[in-house]
């Protein structure tokens, strides 16, 4: 075999990079690059046509700025509330030695419907071994109200940082816009007082529900000369706690965010204007007055 026709197959098996003619009047096709039989094309100018249309620097202003924190604490909201899971328990022990000590572990979690949790209460008695009971209260209407309003403050500021970074000009040109963005603000606004304030009280029913010393009242068996009840595993609420303090954080973002809102409206416009008309009002009436006097000196 001839160096010639080795060099030949090399250069064969080897990438290769083709450029396609540019037809007349067409702009040039975008480069292709041939890794073995797979064809891979280069990024072409749509995607930076799409980069370029972003308005980055619109981020820096508080508009766009407090709306970033709005979907992260929207995030951080949600996902503490719905995600949480915690235990309680407590002991019993039978006086009776026939009898070992039974713990008693109930798990509990969102949406917090805790008469449909069940546990099993041990009987000190030889005829049966234990009674299916149920925790006490349903607190799921404060908490899925607080998680389903993270959710949408979650999506709605997703969209609003889309118009505010792509398509600006409409949320500029279109005054509808500002409108609906401010009266959506001021919603969510009232909505998030009443979801961190409703859950906050929900947090402390279900802190009440749940404490050892309840599951032990509310125990028949714990009440009599039979057994000796203790408390077991206590819950721990700090990630519920930092739900209810998300909440709130994200009613001061709402709330700090309707005077930004209000500055892109045509009724921020319009106060400005009148505004300038007194001023020019005012301006204008002590020049007539001294033409006036002026003019009455001068016949004098």
């Amino acid at each position: 075999m001839s160096s010639t026709e080795s060099a030949g197959r090399t250069a064969d098996k080897s990438p290769r990079q083709q450029v396609v003619p540019a037809r007349p009047g067409l702009s040039p096709a975008p480069l292709h690059l041939d890794v073995g039989l797979h064809t891979y094309p280069t990024p072409g100018p749509r995607v930076d046509r799409l980069l370029v249309g972003l308005r980055w620097r619109r981020l820096e202003e508080p508009l766009g700025f407090i709306k970033v924190l709005q979907w992260l604490f929207a995030i951080f909201a949600f996902g503490s509330c719905g995600s949480y899971s915690g235990e309680t328990g407590a002991m019993v022990r039978c006086n009776n030695e026939a009898k070992d000590v039974s713990s008693i572990i109930v798990a509990f979690g969102y949406p917090f419907r805790l008469h449909r949790i069940q546990y099993e209460m041990p009987l000190c008695d030889e005829e049966s071994s234990s009674k299916t009971m149920h925790l006490m209260g349903d607190f799921s209407a404060p908490a899925e109200f607080f998680v389903t309003l993270g959710i949408f403050s979650f999506f709605y500021t997703m969209a609003a940082l889309v118009i505010y970074l792509r398509f600006h000009n409409l949320y500029t040109e279109n005054k509808r816009f500002p409108l609906v963005d401010f009266c959506v603000t001021v919603s969510f606004t009232f909505f998030w007082l009443v979801a961190a304030a409703a859950w906050g009280k929900g947090l402390t029913d279900v802190k009440g529900a749940t404490r050892p010393s309840s599951l032990t009242a509310a125990m028949s068996v714990c009440h009599g000369e039979e057994a000796v009840c203790s408390a077991g595993a206590t819950p721990s609420m700090g990630l519920a706690n930092i739900s209810v303090l998300f909440g709130f954080i994200n009613f001061f973002l709402w709330a700090g965010n309707c005077w930004f809102v209000f500055k892109e409206t045509p009724w921020h416009g319009q106060g400005q204007g009148q505004d300038q008309d007194q001023d020019q009002d005012q301006g204008q009436g002590p020049s007539q007055e001294s033409a006036a006097e002026q003019g009455a000196v001068e016949k004098q």
